[in-house]
């Protein structure tokens, strides 16, 4: 920010970052912890200390259908998974033809399921009004109990050119202080308390957000990013989590951990890595670099009912 900017005034006075580079996946303290696994996981997967597994879902074709997603979810927690999340996209390049709204998706796993921790994995921030994104995260989380993670990233036209065509904004620097902005007028509208803010791109003047989110001090922010870039690394510093994007080795992982633990001052503030990886990788040396959740990632353009069957049925990482 420059001297001529205009000043912040939420909780979080700090100035928005410019991003190194684009996450192609548009995808606390006091902070109420999900209820344990309905289920016990499935004895044939090997027990790995302190790692969760959650599906990761492309809302595509077949999974398209919020009531499908919905029995998967409330299939995955009887048989002992710990979440379930989902991509935030409009549209998808060839052969995708249909696309499902996280949103109203989210509000249906919600409702069928009592014990899953759930989200957007990740929402691109700067294609939605914060003020609005407040009111849904908070009434979301009460919905399901407290146990929304809110996933957030750039966004990128990589695969369906759609921040262009739908005139979003396409410049990553702009998206990148759109995005900080937001998280902090989220983080404030969370608090229950009066939001005044006075930003680069966005006013909230004197509006109190309630009620407030289950999950004190608010919902935990999970932030995308590639592993090499700084900024996204600061960003994740800030808030609950790190997600990194294409992430292809374990050691890569430790020095992100690593990294974080630099960037975060001491605190007793639960923390988690979360990697995706595919059903048959082994996620031993993720949890041993300081992962903390296994995402089921599926390929998006051949993903099926069935085949996410098969992956659930198979059962979650032990813990």
């Amino acid at each position: 920010m420059s001297d001529h900017d205009t000043p912040r005034t939420t909780h979080d006075d700090k100035p928005a970052e410019t991003p190194d580079a684009e996450s192609h996946v548009e995808t606390g303290a006091d902070r109420a912890a999900p209820a344990a696994p309905a289920a016990p996981a499935d004895p044939g997967r090997p027990a790995v200390s302190g790692l969760r597994s959650a599906l990761w879902l492309p809302l595509f074709d077949e999974l398209a259908e919020p009531a499908v997603v919905a029995r998967l979810a409330a299939d995955a927690e009887e048989a002992g998974w710990h979440g379930l999340f989902v991509w935030d996209h409009l549209s998808w390049r060839s052969p995708i033809r249909a696309v499902a709204d996280p949103w109203i998706t989210l509000t249906a796993i919600a409702a069928t399921t009592d014990t899953l921790r759930f989200g957007p994995m990740v929402t691109p921030l700067a294609r939605r009004r914060p003020t609005k994104v407040a009111r849904e995260t908070a009434t979301l989380d009460r919905l399901g109990g407290g146990r929304l993670t809110l996933g957030v990233g750039l966004g990128s036209d990589r695969f369906a050119d759609e921040l262009r065509a739908t005139g979003d904004e396409t410049d990553p620097v702009r998206r990148g202080q759109m995005l900080d902005e937001s998280l902090e007028i989220l983080t404030a509208a969370w608090s229950g308390d009066p939001v005044r803010h006075h930003g680069r791109h966005y006013t909230v003047d004197d509006m109190t957000f309630l009620p407030r989110p289950v999950q004190r001090p608010g919902i935990p922010v999970w932030a995308a990013g590639f592993p090499g870039n700084a900024k996204p690394l600061r960003r994740a510093a800030r808030h609950d989590g790190f997600f990194p994007i294409n992430l292809d080795h374990p050691d890569r992982l430790a020095d992100i951990v690593a990294t974080l633990a630099d960037l975060r001052p001491p605190s007793t503030t639960p923390y988690d890595i979360a990697v995706a990886l595919p059903s048959g990788t082994d996620p031993t040396p993720y949890a041993d670099a300081g992962a903390t959740w296994w995402l089921a990632e599926f390929a998006p353009e051949t993903v099926s009912v069935d085949q996410v069957r098969g992956v659930l049925h198979d059962g979650p990482i032990r813990p």
